[in-house]
């Protein structure tokens, strides 16, 4: 099989679906790999680092999906790629699909066989998805206490405090990996952290692990509202697998807030669980509702990604490969591999993309 790994053109999306121990993996297995010139460079990896495991570079885009069977990217294809997506062609990235319709219609109307990263379920994880979040959910505490500065539009203040005076008060949503890793980063800079969840088994096992100014407490709309109107940073991190968030704070919830608070929606690229949220890029990151800050970049692990780069490929290199092998065909009967398959030939084939748009849902195994 031959597989194209384009350069990603998302603003500030440095990310590239595949270094160079991927591609001599791939090579090795008897496959092509066709690298769009410059793709990596972002990350930190030259051409001729491919060039040396036996990748082939390509000039541009067109070329890399004019000649290619498979493409391994990172993020969705944004409307300039809609064209270049061949019928029967197989896409292996991440596609978000429930927040985004215009781009689910043009993956149906394209004909290609879409597997998305963030649904792939293997021993009741998502092995693809944990990467990226780890890496978000460190960000996240990272840019909201740069937010909370005075000159960014927060409140002024410093995350862990001082002695003497009191640490910002950090509250999260969402106990899964994002909120973990965030709960982590806040915790150790000493901010007071709680984080809040429906499932009382996690909430018992965070309790455990977590460090003494971490509080677990259980999730409710009252609870969630209380919260949050003495937060300094609210990290929305709420996954529903291959859905739309869930909305848990809402415009009117906001006036309840401090002014200066800073709101970090890492579901964004989701929907968003905060209903004011809307995307943003690295270049122009936030934006001001009634007094708080929001912070909503969709891409928030494109700003480190040379870190990136090299979580996502250990994670999403094994999968490529038993992804090429197979075939789209093959894969879509696949155990682990079906659950990843979100639109075949024309035909939604996930549960949560289907429900978001009111689609025809079709099992993935009966459509190849």
């Amino acid at each position: 099989m031959i597989i194209g790994v384009p350069k990603e053109i998302k603003p500030q999306e440095s990310r590239i679906g595949a270094v160079p121990a991927m591609v001599l993996d791939l090579v090795e297995a008897g496959h092509t790999v066709l690298v769009e010139q410059g793709g990596g460079l972002g990350a930190g990896v030259r051409d001729d680092e491919y060039v040396a495991v036996g990748g082939k570079i390509a000039a541009t885009a067109a070329d890399v999906y004019g000649q290619s069977d498979m493409i391994i990217k990172v993020k969705e294809p944004l409307a300039s790629e809609y064209p270049l997506v061949k019928k029967d062609q197989l896409l292996f990235t991440y596609f978000h699909f429930a927040a985004n319709r215009e781009l689910t219609e043009a993956m149906l109307a394209s004909g290609a066989h879409c597997f998305a990263y963030e649904t792939l379920i293997h021993r009741g994880s998502l092995p693809l998805l944990t990467p990226m979040s780890e890496v978000a959910g460190r960000m996240a505490v990272q840019v909201g206490a740069v937010c909370l500065e005075k000159h960014m539009g927060g409140r002024g203040i410093l995350l862990g405090g001082i002695p003497g005076v009191e640490p910002a008060k950090v509250v999260i949503l969402g106990g899964g990996v994002v909120g973990t890793n965030a709960a982590k980063m806040a915790a150790g800079l000493g901010a007071d952290v709680t984080i809040m969840d429906i499932d009382l088994d996690r909430l018992r096992y965070l309790d455990d692990v977590m460090a003494a100014n971490v509080t677990m407490l259980h999730s409710s709309p009252i609870a969630i509202r209380e919260q949050i109107a003495a937060a300094d940073m609210v990290i929305g991190a709420v996954l529903v697998q291959g859905a739309r968030a869930p909305r848990l704070i809402r415009r009117s919830d906001l006036k309840d807030m401090k002014d200066g608070a800073v709101v970090v929606d890492v579901a964004v690229d989701q929907g968003g669980c905060i209903e004011t949220c809307k995307p943003t890029t690295h270049a122009d990151p936030t934006f001001v509702v009634d007094g708080v800050l929001h912070y909503c970049v969709a891409n928030m692990p494109g700003a480190v990604p040379r870190t990136s780069t090299f979580g996502l490929t250990n994670a999403t290199g094994p999968w490529a490969k038993k992804l090429a092998n197979m075939g789209s065909a093959e894969a879509a009967r696949d155990s682990v591999l079906r659950t990843a398959a979100n639109v075949l030939a024309g035909k939604v084939t996930h549960e949560g993309v289907a429900e978001a748009f009111g689609l025809d849902f079709t099992d993935p195994s009966k459509v190849l």
